[in-house]
């Protein structure tokens, strides 16, 4: 690497130090005293919903491919990766130094073959390496689906269910036989509401919707952007019905479902 280069990535190293410091500074003057009440009244806990929104308006810009909103909520994150850090070391727990350094140190470590002699082929290879290496660093777990955050939305739940239990063997052999299982729950969902029990309904649509995500999983589709995919279409649809309607005078309270249909098929055929 030449000087210019080096000195190049100083500065740049220099820059981020005092940006970071001076963030950091920022967050602890908000929660001083003097600072905002707001603020002030948070806790570890209090702030769990507002991280989960940001995370999805992170999504949001991702899939837009709106760079100027993802560098944006990139930032709304980063505060709360901060603000949570400063009220630990507020109560003793860890510092924002032990956040950095725990993730510098795991990524080191699991990445023997980038920081150590470790030879890998490809990319299968490093995460079979990966998981071995997390296996050993964690507690020894009672069950292979120990350690999936229960928090996690309902479709990303199952797939990581399903991952696991996969990889100890307890899986379909083809997409086939999940589709095959997909049909059968369908039949019993059928007749659960045929029963009009809405228990075994509840219990028969889980299942149902439980065997979709595995065979999206065996597809190879993310189940969780498929459905995101289809709310998008769903609500591009939708508001072209609306603002049809509004260019002619009328409301969807005094429009026929077959007028609306009529117009929802003009929308699928909009690119």
């Amino acid at each position: 690497m030449c000087k210019n280069n080096i000195k190049a990535q100083v500065n740049e190293n220099n820059n981020i130090c005092k940006s970071f410091s001076e963030f950091i500074k920022i967050i602890k003057t908000l929660r001083s005293p003097e600072g905002c009440p707001w603020d002030r009244e948070q806790n570890l806990y209090s702030l769990k919903n507002h991280f989960i929104e940001e995370a999805y308006e992170l999504v949001d810009a991702l899939d837009n491919r709106d760079i100027d909103n993802i560098r944006e909520e990139l930032g709304d994150l980063l505060l709360h990766i901060v603000i949570h850090s400063v009220i630990a070391d507020e109560n003793g727990y860890f510092t924002i130094n032990e956040v950095i350094q725990e993730i510098s140190e795991k990524l080191i470590r699991r990445h023997p073959h980038v920081f150590a002699d470790t030879k890998i082929k490809n990319t299968a290879e490093v995460m079979k390496n990966w998981e071995a290496i997390k296996s050993d660093e964690g507690k020894k777990k009672k069950s292979v689906l120990d350690g999936i955050p229960k928090g996690l939305p309902s479709v990303q739940h199952s797939q990581k269910l399903q991952k696991r239990a996969s990889k100890k063997g307890f899986d379909w052999n083809s997409a086939e036989d999940c589709l095959k299982k997909v049909d059968e729950e369908y039949d019993e969902l059928k007749n659960a509401i045929k029963s009009g029990d809405k228990s075994d309904i509840q219990h028969e649509l889980g299942d149902a919707l439980f065997a979709l995500i595995n065979l999206s999983r065996f597809l190879e589709i993310d189940a969780d952007e498929a459905l995101r995919n289809v709310n998008k279409r769903f609500t591009k649809r939708f508001t072209h019905i609306e603002k049809s309607l509004a260019e002619k005078g009328c409301s969807l309270e005094k429009t026929s479902l077959k007028e609306m249909e009529a117009l929802w098929q003009e929308a699928k055929k909009e690119k």
